[in-house]
């Protein structure tokens, strides 16, 4: 864009921004003349799609800001309306807010609540930040039309986030998401959207009550709650209801990481504040060589993820988000649990193995759980990025709270048996196979990196990974019969499985790998875990050469 053309919008922009902290940031970037920086800021919008928006916080429609959250709620409550959302006095239809502890997240909820009572709709806050599966539970609790919850998950500490659930309490898809950023678009000015300084409703403590209460179905009435657990919030919202819901239950009180404990947006001992990013679980490991426990418990920044670790030998391992839901899974099946198990196609096949000799029904979605929330008669979801959804009737998204919860009654009825979670696992795999997951993760700069690697691959597809052969090859933008288009790549092998996808809240390509290797009898696990390994190993060297990553 021409130099004056762009000066010229960011002062149209200015004109327009309601939050001081980011007209200031602006007003020093067009003195500047920095053009490079202005480009990155205004060379377009944050699209809004099925993940809602996420970005980072600054100045500009190409971050996170008021003015943007303020379109976006505009859209939404307009794509509401059009809906045909009952209005009136006792029956506008309710939207309820939540937010995290991120920076920006308080004030994003109070503009969302404003434009939504200024379009003649009832808003409800929640009371104070709180996990996003409260707001989950909430929408369908109080019979909502639709929710927001203002958070960026595990993202870095200068990133924020806006994610849009319908009435059903599940994450918004297609063609929803088309509609709401059409309506967003045709949002011209700020000074059309009404935006009163009062109307909205401040949720009390109730909808978090009940959302405890709820808890109670997740666990057996009568298993052991015997389990010792650290916990670390990891900076985030969780500790709270995690504790409260501990100690609901009769379980004993999880040892902390204090200093991950409390709310802070700048994650200040974390480089990310994913339980799965390295040196994330560090202080937590520290504090069970401390204390001992029978596991590690991590929640992400908004708690709708749950992350484990147990003592493997003589130190702490993170299980794989795999492991946990086969787990999960494993468990569920044995208090003899029905309904669908459900999990994404990036996740390991050991799900459907469990669910057929249960005979239970099975499904694969693409992935995210507002796809595997949809799943007719979900029983359990899971996906390996750390969710798991183990009350759909209670929360129809990922829960890191009561995942924690069923996760922990599971290692007391272990414990009550002299038994741990790796022992169960050494189960699954001499009954099912051994499942191995691993992933390659490439995080990158500049996003055309990330659409040169599939190109590649779509140009020039590999014919074989690690000596074994591919014996199908799918571009998912086509779809299949059981799928609908997305933006991956699935390749079976013999005795492997690969997907590659752009990741949809990232800038990262992400490679799922997965080997399955028969077992005879326990004594067979530890060659055939060296040799999985090997397997995955030179599937990582071999699929990262062919995408010229």
């Amino acid at each position: 864009m021409e130099h004056d053309a762009l000066t010229a919008q960011a002062q149209a922009w200015l004109a327009e921004d309601p939050d001081p902290d980011t007209r200031d940031e602006l007003a020093r970037l067009i003195a500047s003349g920095d053009h490079a920086e202005l480009t990155a800021r205004f060379a377009g919008t944050l699209q809004f799609g099925t993940a809602g928006l996420r970005g980072e916080l600054g100045a500009g429609p190409l971050r996170m800001n008021r003015s943007v959250v303020i379109r976006a709620a505009a859209g939404l409550a307009a794509y509401l309306t059009k809906q045909g959302t009952p209005h009136g006095t006792d029956t506008a239809g309710l939207v309820v807010i939540g937010y995290d502890a991120r920076h920006k997240s308080r004030t994003f909820a109070e503009d969302t609540a404003a434009v939504m009572t200024g379009a003649g709709l009832r808003a409800a806050v929640l009371p104070r930040p709180l996990p996003t599966p409260v707001l989950a539970f909430a929408i369908r609790h109080l019979g909502a039309v639709a929710g927001v919850e203002v958070t960026a998950s595990h993202n870095p500490p200068r990133d924020n986030g806006y994610k849009v659930y319908l009435g059903d309490g599940s994450q918004i898809v297609p063609p929803a998401d088309a509609g709401i950023a059409a309506e967003i678009e045709a949002i011209t000015s700020l000074t059309s959207v009404p935006r009163p300084t009062t109307g909205w409703e401040t949720l009390d403590d109730s909808v978090l009550d009940a959302y405890l209460a709820r808890t109670d179905a997740v666990l057996s009435p009568d298993s052991p709650r015997t389990a010792r657990t650290v916990y670390t919030a990891m900076h985030g919202v969780g500790k709270d209801v995690l504790l409260a819901a501990f100690a609901r239950a009769g379980f004993p009180a999880p040892d902390l990481v204090t200093e991950q404990a409390e709310p802070d947006p700048d994650f200040p001992t974390v480089a990310f504040p994913n339980p799965e990013e390295p040196g994330a679980m560090d202080l937590a490991f520290a504090k069970a060589r401390e204390t001992d426990p029978d596991l590690v418990i991590a929640n992400d920044p908004d708690a709708d993820r749950c992350a484990a670790a147990v003592k493997d030998g003589a130190d702490w391992r993170m299980l794989r988000g795999d492991e946990v839901g086969a787990l999960l899974a494993a468990h569920l099946v044995r208090r003899g649990a029905t309904g669908t198990f459900a999990e994404s196609i990036v996740s390991s096949s050991l799900l459907g193995r469990i669910a057929e000799k249960a005979g239970l029904p099975y499904e694969e979605t693409l992935t995210g759980f507002k796809w595997i929330a949809r799943v007719d008669g979900l029983r359990y979801g899971y996906e390996e990025a750390l969710g798991y959804c183990v009350d759909p009737d209670g929360v129809r998204d990922k829960d890191g709270i009561t995942a924690a919860l069923l996760l922990t009654e599971l290692a007391s009825e272990l414990k009550s048996e002299n038994r741990t979670l790796l022992d169960l696992l050494d189960d699954l795999a001499v009954e099912h196979g051994l499942h191995a997951t691993d992933q390659l993760s490439v995080r990158v700069k500049d996003l055309g990196l990330i659409a040169a690697a599939m190109r590649r691959l779509r140009e020039q597809p590999p014919t074989e990974l690690a000596g074994l052969r591919i014996t199908k090859a799918e571009d998912l933008t086509e779809g299949t019969d059981k799928l609908p288009p997305t933006d991956g790549l699935r390749y079976t092998l013999d005795g492997a499985r690969v997907v590659v996808r752009p990741s949809g809240t990232e800038p990262k390509l992400k490679c799922y790998l997965e080997v399955v290797i028969p077992v005879a009898a326990k004594a067979d696990l530890p060659e055939a875990r060296t040799r999985a390994t090997a397997f995955l190993t030179t599937i990582k060297q071999d699929l990262s050469k062919a995408a010229g990553i």
